[in-house]
């Protein structure tokens, strides 16, 4: 199972909204800016000096502010003194040096950019405070006042790094499952304290890891997991598996869990409700679960 396919299924991000993903500190956008291979991510610290534009994504009028950045040497260079410069002028370097940042906020937005000339006023404190790096460097800092379409745009599942610790600390509850197995209805109906149901896949099978009702890891990896009405036998007691550990499983597998120590703690389960409990044992020299507690 890819790590795209498991972020989709975890359940903060398969119902996130748009602005939900734009908000995770997790977002970054693969992009280009010319001929370098960057990455776009909103974690910027808000410039406060910068060269305001207004900018028309096809129907629609942002601002753009950008900061000062090495990346735009003749923008550079005149920095200092842009506001004594001719709008046309100024408008002409930024054409010159920002025309890469430009087309990657118009690939970005999947709508044609213009710039309509200079505006009186910076992006609000509403706006997104982007920042393009490459190879760990920054190359340009800038504000966009958002809009429906282009939080649309770019509040796409696939622009979550998987790799974040925002998404890979997240925590999960497991059950280690050691047997599944059906019975019929009578059977079920009439187990007692003190019976023991064999469980042959003990120490031929190793268990599984079934995370969030929704992923079965194990040895071989991770695959979706949904509950077929089965008879199954758990640890007692839940375990915590991380994102970051589902994904690592995905991508070569885990080490198997070993098998119940005698005497642990059990329970018989299906569809999410607990039949009974119960502790592992023998029955003669067969692996069973032995019934401590029958629920009604």
């Amino acid at each position: 199972m890819k790590q795209s396919e498991i972020l989709a299924l975890l359940p903060e991000c398969a119902k996130a909204s748009a602005e939900a993903i734009l908000a995770s500190p997790a977002w970054a956008m693969p992009c280009r800016m010319g001929e370098a291979t960057c990455t776009m991510r909103l974690d910027a610290e808000r410039p406060a000096d910068t060269l305001d534009l207004a900018i028309r994504l096809e129907g629609e009028d942002h601002i753009l502010s950008l900061s000062d950045s090495e990346a735009f040497p003749e923008l550079h260079s005149v920095w200092p003194v842009r506001s004594e410069m001719p709008e046309p002028i100024l408008l002409a370097l930024v054409e010159k040096d920002c025309g890469p940042l430009l087309q990657l906020i118009e690939n970005a937005a999947h709508r044609q950019l213009s710039v309509q000339g200079l505006s009186k006023e910076p992006a609000g404190d509403d706006a997104l405070a982007a920042r393009i790096e490459s190879a760990g460097r920054t190359l340009a800092v800038f504000k966009i006042t958002t809009s429906a379409s282009l939080v649309s745009a770019l509040g796409v599942l696939r622009f979550i790094d998987p790799s974040h610790p925002a998404v890979r600390d997240t925590s999960l509850s497991a059950e280690v499952e050691y047997a599944s197995f059906a019975l019929s209805a009578g059977d079920v109906a009439a187990l007692a304290v003190g019976d023991s149901l064999l469980l042959p896949e003990v120490g031929s099978i190793a268990p599984r890891v079934i995370v969030d009702g929704r992923f079965a890891m194990s040895e071989a990896g991770v695959a979706a997991w949904v509950d077929d009405g089965m008879l199954r036998v758990v640890r007692s007691e839940p375990v915590t598996v991380s994102v970051g550990e589902l994904m690592d499983a995905s991508d070569g597998g885990r080490a198997a869990e070993p098998p119940p120590a005698p005497e642990a703690a059990l329970r018989l389960t299906r569809l999410g409700k607990t039949i009974a409990t119960g502790r592992f044992g023998k029955l003669a020299s067969q692996n069973a679960f032995i019934v401590d507690t029958v629920n009604s």
